[in-house]
């Protein structure tokens, strides 16, 4: 199973970015293999819509879930039409997470926010 998480930095022990669309860096974790990836987000640099287009870069890279603090509707959204499952983060570090989730302790984000419109970032 793949799971994505947003990220300040790129390493497993690295910070969870509290931003989804906004996030400099993306982790992907394949649980079967423990491989990771990072990428770095081109959405983060955009004036408007970074989480919807980050929602689809995700999509894109055929991962099953997504691990991030908090989520904005219209990216929930587009992530829920890929049948991408959303979790919330438990922790600050990335690994740690990833550990939650493999032991079936991360609930599901059910809150999620309208978005950060016309903030300009974080």
């Amino acid at each position: 199973m793949k799971v994505v998480m947003p990220m300040e930095e790129k390493s497993l022990k690295g910070s969870v970015c509290d931003s989804f669309g906004r996030a400099p860096y993306f982790l992907i974790y394949d649980t079967e293999t423990k491989n990771e990836d990072f990428f770095e987000s081109v959405a983060s640099r955009t004036q408007g819509g970074a989480g919807v287009m980050t929602a689809q870069i995700i999509a894109d890279k055929k991962v099953d879930a997504v691990i991030t603090p908090r989520c904005g509707e219209k990216a929930a959204n587009v992530l829920k039409a890929a049948k991408i499952e959303i979790f919330k983060s438990n922790s600050p570090i990335a690994q740690e997470n990833i550990e939650s989730f493999q032991e079936k302790k991360l609930n599901k984000l059910e809150e999620v926010h309208k978005g950060f419109h016309h903030h300009g970032g974080r």
